[in-house]
């Protein structure tokens, strides 16, 4: 057994102990869906605050529900706007791995996603795929979008979701990217790529 010895023998010596600010989370805007077609967070409507208030945002997604089962075609997925909604179509380069492991436990995955890849493209980005409709069937995650403000450099995002998938099967989805774009990023859509969000609700949260 080791014995750590210090130079100052009692902590009645110490007199002041440094501090350090871990910052905070601010819970900004909740949204709840309900057969809703997307889910949006527009700066400065309805309470939403993205701007320069802070530097770091983050996404939570609880149980999101799809009202359609389009197979492995269904996904959930965003955009970003930098006229405050009227177009949802920033132009990205983003990647995605996934991992999975299906319930009867007879097959597992780990491996690059290059169909949900964005090469400079403007369309919508999945975060999941093969999101099933079963009760028992949901996808839940986060984003992180860091400085969506800043009128000098791009904006990077990363999000990690887990999906109950239609065929049994639960899958870790990573994707990442930036929004190439020195324009702030004002506005951001979430949506199923096909049908409503039957249910679940997203937070939004400023970091300090």
């Amino acid at each position: 057994m080791s014995i750590v010895k210090l130079n100052n023998n009692s902590i009645k010596n110490v007199t002041t102990l440094g501090s350090v600010s871990l910052g905070s989370m601010v819970l900004i805007k909740k949204l709840t869906a309900s057969s809703s077609a997307t889910l949006s967070f527009v700066d400065g409507s309805s309470s939403v605050v993205l701007d320069n208030t802070y530097k770091e945002y983050l996404f939570t997604f609880n149980n999101m529900h799809a009202s359609s089962d389009n197979s492995t075609a269904q996904e959930f997925e965003f955009n970003m706007s930098i006229d405050s909604g009227s177009n949802y179509n920033v132009t990205k380069t983003t990647t995605t791995f996934r991992s999975g492991h299906d319930e009867s436990d007879s097959t597992t995955q780990l491996g690059y996603v290059a169909d949900y890849d964005l090469a400079q493209g403007t369309g919508f980005q999945g975060l999941t795929e093969g999101d099933g409709i079963d009760n028992d069937q949901c996808c839940s995650g986060y984003m992180h979008l860091f400085n969506p403000s800043s009128t000098t450099f791009v904006k990077h995002y990363i999000s990690c979701f887990n999906v109950a998938r239609h065929n049994d099967f639960t899958a870790n989805w990573f994707t990442s990217g930036y929004a190439n774009t020195t324009s702030a990023v004002d506005a951001i859509q979430f949506k199923f790529l096909g049908g409503n969000i039957d249910a679940g609700d997203i937070c939004l949260y400023g970091i300090n």
